[in-house]
Order: structure tokens, then C-alpha cells, then sequence
């Protein structure tokens, strides 16, 4: 009966949306390098992934440093990708400080999340002593183009622009971790939600200086959340004419948490992988790969289950038990 009642509320939250538009599909080979008009995309991007698997410290890692601005609350950098639209070319966190002994947080939020996501979780962090830093994904709020009802640029049936906008989001991640230790912060986390959880964990396996993950809804294969999720149906409709799952998650791996679990290998930073029961857009079978992995791999982990959904979580009560799993296992573990 709950499973049910669930199910219902999920898909009532899903359908309060009608933005949502099927973007054409598109190989995308120009956002990850393929300049050259004579090469095949489907042959470029199977080269593409093959190299990135096989170094993707290099492919995760800023270019160089860069120049911060910040005032009141308030910070900004250029991103180190420099996309198509100038809106989307500077990145933008909110700064919650606390007197926290050098540990702090940083938060990435869900897809299409508006500015005030999260920013009461930061609040409570702070009441645990604990900085908080809220990152603004690519393609959102601010950084969203005036064509834009969405923040669809970020997950799109345009394959090679997908993996340059989360790629972007990991970079940015790291750039703002840089500015945190410059500021003095020694004991960092990451926590991220739903995308922002994809985000996250591919930041964690390539920053040893994350101590902690916090991984809220999390699954192993990027295509297949997108293709069998309730949220992104719109997504594998533009998709579904041109490529196969299999296919798809070839070329989507490189922004896979499932790809980058070996990194973590008997490491001793601390992990807590948060899901829902009955989540219709991250499927339990997916975050069950994933354990099963970090099981593989002998990384630690925590495992939640929470009695609902992925549109549910944000409800109450979900959301605040959510909220406080989430804050008393940063206050026990960020040391």
C-alpha cells in the first residue's frame, strides 16, 4: 500500500511539469574535441571514451588556476570550460561560514534546482559547526541561457554537450574545494543529490582531498538512469531513434559514477549512499549495482534506504530525516 501510495504522489509531482521539451538528438562530437568534419562521430567517440577511461586524472583535472571573486556571501569564478553561452561561462556558490575548525561542506544541488535548494541544509550545518559551500550546476539559475525554461543543456539527448556540461560541474567542484583550502579549510566533503550525487562521486574518486561523500541517490550508469528513469522520459525519447542503451552507456561511462569506483580501492575516506525505496527515477536495481561494486572494490561504505520516492524525498517528512542523515553523518565523520 505504501509502495503504491508512493508511486502515485511521485508521478503527481512529475506531471506539475509541463516544460519539459524533446531536444533533438545530436552526436555532440564538437563538445568533447572532434573538430575535424571528415571523422565519423560514432568512431570519435568510441576513441574518446577509451582515452578518457584509461586517464581520467587528466580529464577531471582544472587546467590551470583561477582568479575568485568574493563579497557578501557571494562567490564567483570563470568556469575552467568555456561553453557556447557567456551565462554559463561563470560559476556561482553561496558561502555559508560557520566557526567550524577548518571543516567544510560543499553542496551540489539536483537537477533544475532553484537558488534556494539547500540553502536551509547549509543553515544546519552551520548549527553543527560546519561551513557550507552551495555550488550552482551548469545551465542553472543564473547560469541558464534566456532561451531556456529548463536547465536542459545539462542532460540532453545531445551526447558529447552532456559529458562536456559534467565534466564542467567536477571541475568547477574541484576549483571550489581549491578556494576553500586557500581559505584556510583543511577537512573537506562533498554532498550531492540526484545529479548532483553523479557529480560528486565522480569529484570524491578524483580528489583525495574529500574526506567525505555524501551521495544522495546515487546509482552506477549515467544511460541507464536516463533511459529508465521517471524524470528524463523526455530525454530518451530524443535518444531512443538514433542509439541503443548498450551504446549509450558506452559513451555516457566516462561520466559514470560505476567507471570510477576502482579509484577509491581500500581507501579510508568515508562514504553514505542515500536512496529511496521506492524511487521511480533512480531505480533500485541501479543503486544496488553500485553497492555491489564498492562492495567489489572494499570501499567503505553506509547504505540509507528512506520509505519513498525521489520527488518524495523533498517532502516532508522525508526531507527532514533525509536532511538530518545527512548532517549527523558529516558531524561524525568530517573530523
Amino acid at each position: 500500500m505504501l509502495e503504491r501510495w508512493i508511486h502515485a504522489r511521485e508521478r503527481g509531482h512529475f506531471s506539475r511539469d509541463n516544460n519539459r521539451r524533446v531536444l533533438p538528438f545530436q552526436w555532440g562530437g564538437e563538445y568533447v574535441g572532434n573538430l575535424a568534419e571528415n571523422l565519423d562521430p560514432r568512431e570519435y567517440l568510441h576513441q574518446f571514451v577509451e582515452q578518457v577511461l584509461s586517464d581520467s586524472e587528466s580529464f577531471f583535472t582544472p587546467p590551470q588556476p583561477v582568479e575568485y571573486s568574493y563579497s557578501d556571501g557571494h562567490l564567483t569564478f570563470p568556469s575552467p570550460i568555456q561553453s557556447a553561452y557567456p551565462e554559463n561561462n561563470l560559476t556561482y556558490a553561496r558561502f555559508f561560514p560557520a566557526n567550524s575548525a577548518e571543516r567544510a561542506v560543499i553542496l551540489l544541488p539536483h537537477w533544475n534546482a532553484d537558488s534556494q535548494a539547500y540553502v536551509a541544509l547549509c543553515r544546519l550545518l552551520n548549527r553543527l559547526k560546519l561551513t557550507a559551500l552551495r555550488l550552482t550546476l551548469p545551465y542553472h539559475e543564473a547560469r541558464k541561457p534566456p532561451h531556456l525554461e529548463r536547465a536542459d543543456y545539462l542532460i540532453s539527448p545531445n551526447i558529447g554537450l552532456t559529458i562536456q556540461a559534467c565534466r564542467q560541474a567536477v571541475l568547477e567542484t574541484r576549483l571550489a574545494a581549491d578556494w576553500l583550502v586557500q581559505r584556510g579549510y583543511r577537512k573537506l566533503a562533498v554532498v550531492g543529490t540526484s545529479i548532483g550525487s553523479c557529480i560528486a562521486f565522480l569529484t570524491f574518486a578524483h580528489d583525495e582531498r574529500l574526506a567525505v561523500g555524501v551521495f544522495n541517490h546515487a546509482s552506477s550508469y549515467f544511460a541507464d538512469v536516463v533511459w529508465t528513469g521517471l524524470t528524463t522520459q523526455h530525454v530518451r525519447q530524443g535518444l531512443e531513434p538514433y542509439i541503443s542503451l548498450d551504446e549509450l552507456r558506452r559513451f555516457w561511462s566516462v561520466i559514470s559514477p560505476q567507471s570510477y569506483v576502482h579509484r577509491l580501492r581500500r581507501t579510508n575516506r568515508k562514504s553514505l549512499v542515500i536512496s529511496a525505496r521506492y524511487d521511480l527515477s533512480f531505480l533500485p536495481y541501479l543503486t544496488d549495482q553500485f553497492h555491489r561494486e564498492l562492495e567489489r572494490c572494499e570501499v567503505p561504505f553506509k547504505t540509507v534506504v528512506l520509505p519513498c520516492g525521489h520527488y518524495t524525498s523533498a517532502q516532508f517528512p522525508f526531507k527532514y530525516v533525509d536532511g538530518l542523515v545527512i548532517a549527523n553523518y558529516l558531524r561524525n565523520h568530517l573530523r
